[in-house]
């Protein structure tokens, strides 16, 4: 069914717009000037005193902590692997299909009101491997219609043959405009020969993995294997075009000749990084290589606008200069994770253009101050990126998000998830004495 979208100021991280119409059904059929639109008896939406966009993107999630706040797990890590020790692996290890399930439906309503339209999921889940990813497809995608592209972080801690099968598995059987899959692996320093060997023979996806996101992955696998992380994933001949290296704050000039070689993707998580307290990474030494950089979160919220800020102000604080990082580099870092999406999925986002895909969102805004296509970006990360709440979001055309709600379905699962969260926590807070079978 075609809508259109009158009264619109429209930016799409490349031209700001104003007084425009939207013509659309799952694409955008059609953008002009309002003083040129001829169409009668549509569905209307207002978008005057608005901002239209295109949905954003979440390059690297992780669906699997979202009933992690507020848990009270014994907790004083003095490094990163405790931190995992601590914390994640301790959650991930009760996670069921159904908590998967639910953590994906309330993740999915979250994204939307922070009006990201498509997710790129790095999953785990400890007691339920086989089914995760579907149960998480079902939750994100086919209930709360956010667009997703999922993998299972196959680590020496789980089954590894289960692993295997349910990358394998989703990959083939998920091939639409809305869902896809990688290959998931969880670091080197969780991953021995053995297991990159047995994978080599069985995969034929890009791998998404999580790549010196602290000095003990480098270390360790220098240590133990001889080679850093990338080497010996490269080693096995996994790192195919479109694979997604998470981090990668510590990646070696040669590690960067086989990331470019491979056609690699780098995604940062700036604000997961600070929190982490392993250090921050830098764009210049992967921009000036010509390797792509795309941005997530890693999990840590459901904002990307709010990542868009971090990357920004702390490239700032690594170059110790306000000029070395500008407004361009910012934008090729958004425009690159809407062309790695889009890639994969088949499709094309980012743009509101003809052709492009219906994923757009419609924000309250009135500017103060001239608002001009030089400064658009400006006024979004000095004000927009600060209370990025979309009151209305459509994905394929469809209306997922009105006056700031989801539809009253979905909201009643949004709600019955507290049920399973809080029996989640119980198993989590019997198991506290729960020690890991492999000590890396």
């Amino acid at each position: 069914m075609k809508k259109v979208i009158i009264n619109a100021t429209t930016y799409d991280f490349e031209q700001l717009k104003k007084n425009q119409y939207i013509l659309f059904d799952n694409k955008i059929i059609e953008t002009g000037d309002m003083q040129d639109m001829k169409y009668d008896n549509l569905e209307t939406i207002d978008a005057s005193n608005a901002l239209v966009m295109p949905g954003l993107v979440n390059g690297h999630a992780h669906i699997y902590s979202t009933f992690s706040r507020g848990l009270g797990v014994p907790y004083n890590p003095k490094n990163f692997l405790e931190i995992l020790e601590q914390m994640w692996w301790r959650l991930d290890h009760h996670i069921t299909n159904e908590v998967s399930y639910y953590s994906a439906l309330v993740s999915g309503v979250e994204f939307l009101k922070n009006g990201i339209t498509t997710v790129i999921d790095h999953h785990a889940s400890g007691m339920d491997i086989l089914g995760s990813l579907e149960a998480l497809k079902k939750g994100l995608t086919d209930d709360a219609k956010v667009r997703s592209i999922l993998c299972f972080e196959t680590s020496d801690r789980f089954n590894i043959d289960e692993c295997i099968e349910e990358n394998v598995n989703y990959y083939n059987n998920n091939k639409s405009d809305k869902a896809r899959g990688l290959f998931g692996l969880h670091a080197a320093f969780t991953l021995s020969d053995e297991t990159l060997k047995k994978i080599s023979g069985k995969n034929q996806a890009p791998i998404h993995v999580h790549v010196d996101e602290s000095k003990y992955d480098t270390q360790y696998c220098v240590e133990h294997y001889g080679k850093t992380p990338i080497k010996r994933f490269d080693q096995f001949g996994l790192i195919k075009e479109n694979s997604l290296l998470a981090h990668c704050l510590f990646v070696e000039d040669d590690d960067l000749e086989i990331i470019k070689a491979r056609k690699a993707k780098v995604v940062f998580n700036t604000t997961s990084n600070m929190n982490n307290g392993v250090g921050l990474p830098n764009y210049h030494k992967f921009n000036d290589k010509g390797i792509d950089v795309i941005i997530g979160n890693d999990g840590i919220s459901s904002s990307i606008a709010y990542e868009y800020l971090n990357v920004f102000f702390t490239q700032h604080l690594n170059d110790l200069d306000v000029n070395k990082f500008g407004f361009g580099d910012l934008l090729k870092m958004i425009d690159n994770t809407y062309n790695y999406a889009s890639e994969l999925l088949n499709v094309k986002l980012g743009k509101i253009k003809k052709g492009y895909e219906a994923d757009l969102i419609i924000l309250d805004y009135t500017p103060f101050t001239e608002l001009n296509n030089d400064n658009a970006l400006g006024h979004l990360l000095f004000g927009l990126f600060h209370n990025f709440k979309p009151k209305t979001v459509f994905i394929k055309g469809e209306e997922v998000l009105k006056d700031s709600e989801v539809n009253e379905n979905l909201q009643k699962k949004y709600h019955q998830a507290l049920k399973v969260s809080q029996q989640f926590w119980s198993e989590i807070l019997k198991g506290e004495n729960y020690e890991f079978k492999n000590k890396f």
